[in-house]
């Protein structure tokens, strides 16, 4: 038993996005959908912990 190639199967796509906060250009691991906001790495981490 073990990890195959590494155990990743394929590396992550990623896609072109502008912050919903700080308005800098980020890159997400998901397709952004319109109506839903967008964080860079360093905005999300603030959102994350203010519903604390």
């Amino acid at each position: 038993m073990g990890y195959q190639d590494g155990g990743f199967s394929r590396p992550r796509e990623m896609h072109k996005a502008i912050c919903s906060d700080c308005k800098k250009e980020c890159e997400v691991p998901f397709k952004p959908r319109d109506g839903r906001p967008i964080y860079c790495k360093d905005c999300y981490s603030k959102h994350k912990n203010e519903g604390r």
